[in-house]
């Protein structure tokens, strides 16, 4: 036992991330690399022209003027008055591309620094700030760039000062609607709460959350400075002569267009692969900035998990299943990764039969009975084997169309934390009318009278009053009332409920597990309960599957189960709980952390942790083997008989 314990005790070598890093999330996106690799070549080019060996770009030719591209010694020709063109080119993007830069710095310093003091400080501060942005942005913002620029005069410094103004607001008003949100929240109270200052809530606690919408808004903003000082060199305000920018140079070409073309095509053709580099970069950086696609999904999750069986299994339904999952595996893909949630798992309903399923938090249990449907994000999430069968028909073989219509209809869900379940713009009343007439071509007063009777089936007092509330009105044991009532609709013959008496209080709890006792009784629905809780366990459910690492350890009846469990995992479990009129029974802990599924150890998954862990056990697959009728076990050495005797 020792020796097991201390090879369960050995530190296991730090695995590499799989999630992809933020280079491999851009250069994902195709068009954000081609992006990254124009702009990135432009400023190069840039940056480097005091050192290219290109001619003065100020200084004129008159006997060159208007020379067409590729003539010997000017690759791009010249301008009206002789001037290289590719000298011009390359300082006046050098220039453009400075002045679009300081724009967006300044824009974006005092743009968000406006919007996070008006968003956070709320009030009269607010209202002035704002109304002061309202004020700017109440005239067209070329037009008031103009009025600037005839103000301060001519110049390429003006024309700057004059661009970053007018963009000011849209920073502010960005910014403000995020930092009027965060001040709300829980985290900024708790700062609040510890004595921290205005200036140290600003800035240690919202400007983070804020910073990644500042980042993206300038990567996309940067473009449109360099169009709008382009726009006022075009027309005379931004550069002087002789110093070029792109706008003046396709100001300066303007009047020779028809007979020699590219003296204003080619600065027009930077300004577009410029702008057009900077604004597809703009996007990348959005995906490198946003959690999701950190967290290894490189599109948005779609609204089926997808099902990448390698083959379609050949199962037989057990005779007497309402719902028969056999061979069950989903993975998620992160990165290089491949974390294997569901690890293959059979279960069985009948008609009116209650099968609750037990493990601790990342077991599998929510997956296994969100896969169910289709209800795991794709991506990173897949179904890689196995078969979903309801009343015979394979799940995972039908169309969108079919498990839309069994969506809420035949299969109902009852999910862990109804406040992100609800719409929160709209009422419980018109969510439930909706779930009903999803389903039943019936007019809203029936749908309406019916949603009230729901509410009052579930115990919520004043049903009529209670449907025209928001899901913010309600506690969270009367919104998980809703859910529960939302799922009871439409007659569904299977019922998932997920952890649905977590935010209930006892006396609610009691009627809810009364109800749910009630429904399959009567309805003759098959109910899948995943809990924590054994009490719960003992007063709802047929049957008991233990899940642990993405598989079923122990599966039998409650009784049994509880009773006398079979595998040490179960035992350490029940052991975790309080008797009530036991005070003096010792509560046991179980030592370590589960495996992560992505590094599964060889053999038993609970060996590590396991008292009763021996060499075979960390050898091979660990088979499920039949102990009694309808009662199995993942183990080679279970406590089989040992409460007995």
């Amino acid at each position: 036992m020792a020796e097991a314990a201390a090879v369960g005790a050995r530190p296991q070598k730090k695995r590499r991330s799989g999630r992809p890093s933020a280079w491999g999330l851009l250069f994902n996106n195709t068009l954000a690399t081609a992006g990254l690799l124009v702009f990135g070549l432009v400023v190069i080019v840039a940056l480097a022209a005091p050192v290219l060996p290109l001619p003065d770009p100020d200084a004129t030719a008159p006997a060159d003027r208007l020379l067409r591209p590729l003539a010997e010694g000017h690759l791009l020709g010249t301008d009206a008055l002789g001037r290289d063109i590719l000298s011009r080119l390359v300082w006046g993007t050098r220039v453009s591309l400075a002045v679009g830069i300081s724009a967006t710095l300044i824009a974006a310093f005092f743009g968000s620094l406006i919007g996070l003091v008006a968003g956070y400080a709320g009030g009269r501060a607010d209202t002035l700030l704002m109304r002061g942005i309202d004020m700017v942005m109440a005239f067209p913002y070329i037009l008031l760039a103009l009025a600037i620029v005839a103000v301060l005069g001519p110049g390429l410094l003006n024309a700057l000062y004059a661009i970053a103004v007018v963009n000011i607001p849209f920073f502010a008003r960005n910014i403000r609607g995020i930092a009027l949100g965060l001040s709300r929240r829980e985290f900024v109270d708790a700062a609040r709460l510890s004595g921290k200052s205005n200036v140290q809530i600003l800035l240690v606690e919202v400007l983070p959350n804020v910073l990644p919408v500042i980042i993206i808004t300038m990567s996309t903003t940067i473009g449109w400075m360099i169009l709008e000082t382009a726009g006022l060199s075009f027309l005379g305000l931004g550069a002087q002569p002789p110093q070029a920018d792109l706008g003046s140079m396709l100001g300066e070409g303007r009047k020779i267009l028809f007979t020699a073309p590219h003296v204003s095509v080619i600065p027009g053709l930077m300004i577009f692969a410029l702008v057009m580099s900077i604004n597809l970069l703009g996007d990348g950086v959005r995906d490198v900035l946003d959690p999701r696609l950190k967290s290894g999904a490189l599109t948005r999750p779609v609204a089926r998990t997808a099902v990448m069986r390698d083959a379609v299994p050949d199962i037989v339904p057990q005779e007497g299943a309402l719902l028969d999952v056999q061979g069950l595996r989903t993975e998620f893909r992160l990165g290089g990764d491949v974390y294997r949630a569901v690890g293959g798992i059979d279960l069985h309903i009948r008609e009116g039969e209650c099968l609750g399923i037990v493990g601790e938090s990342g077991s599998g249990k929510s997956v296994s009975a969100m896969s169910i449907m289709g209800l795991v994000p794709t991506p990173p999430g897949r179904i890689a084997g196995g078969a979903a069968l309801l009343d015979g028909e394979d799940l995972f073989a039908a169309s969108d169309e079919r498990i839309r219509q069994l969506r809420g209809g035949a299969v109902s869900y009852v999910f862990q934390d109804p406040l992100s379940t609800l719409h929160p713009l709209f009422t419980v009343g018109r969510q439930l009318v909706e779930a009903i007439q999803a389903h039943e071509p019936v007019a809203r007063r029936k749908a309406e009278e019916k949603a009230r009777s729901l509410l009052d089936l579930v115990r919520i007092p004043n049903p009529a009053e209670r449907l025209k509330s928001y899901p913010h009105e309600l506690s969270g044991g009367m919104r998980q009332r809703v859910c529960i009532a939302m799922a009871l609709a439409n007659d569904a013959r299977i019922l998932i409920a997920d952890e649905p008496t977590t935010a209930l209080d006892v006396t609610v709890q009691a009627q809810v597990l009364s109800l749910l006792g009630k429904l399959r009784k009567e309805r003759r629905a098959g109910i899948l309960f995943i809990t924590h809780d054994f009490g719960v366990v003992s007063a709802i459910c047929d049957r008991i599957a233990v899940m642990y690492a993405g598989r079923f350890v122990e599966t039998g009846g409650t009784e049994e189960i509880l009773s006398s469990p079979a595998h040490p995992y179960t035992a350490k479990l029940i052991d975790c709980v309080p008797v009530l009129g036991e005070p003096e029974r010792r509560l046991d802990a179980i030592e370590g952390r589960p495996p992560m599924v992505n590094a599964l150890p060889e053999g038993c998954a609970f060996a590590p942790r396991c008292p009763r862990a021996e060499d075979d056990c960390r050898k091979g697959a660990i088979p499920m083997v039949e102990l009694a009728e309808g009662r199995s076990v993942r183990c080679l050495h279970p406590l089989w008989g040992e409460a007995d005797a």
